[in-house]
């Protein structure tokens, strides 16, 4: 489809509205999308790291001789 301008381009025989709400839409869907991924692989990092220094903190308190306390 070709267009005489730029005008006409962007009204696209009347339905420009609908074409370029669906395009905006579409784009804002996905940067949602990549933004909500993003922001899950942070939390799912510091989870992960928060489990490793519990996980470490056990370890270590394992490895300590038990002080018993004698009456």
């Amino acid at each position: 489809m070709a267009f005489d301008s730029f005008s006409d381009f962007v009204q696209m025989g009347g339905y420009g509205f609908y074409v370029w709400l669906s395009f905006f839409l579409t784009f804002l869907v996905i940067a949602v999308l990549a933004l909500d991924a993003a922001i899950g692989r942070r939390r799912l990092q510091r989870q992960s790291q928060a489990l490793q220094r519990r996980k470490a903190r056990l370890e270590k308190r394992q490895q300590q001789p038990v002080k018993r306390v004698e009456q």
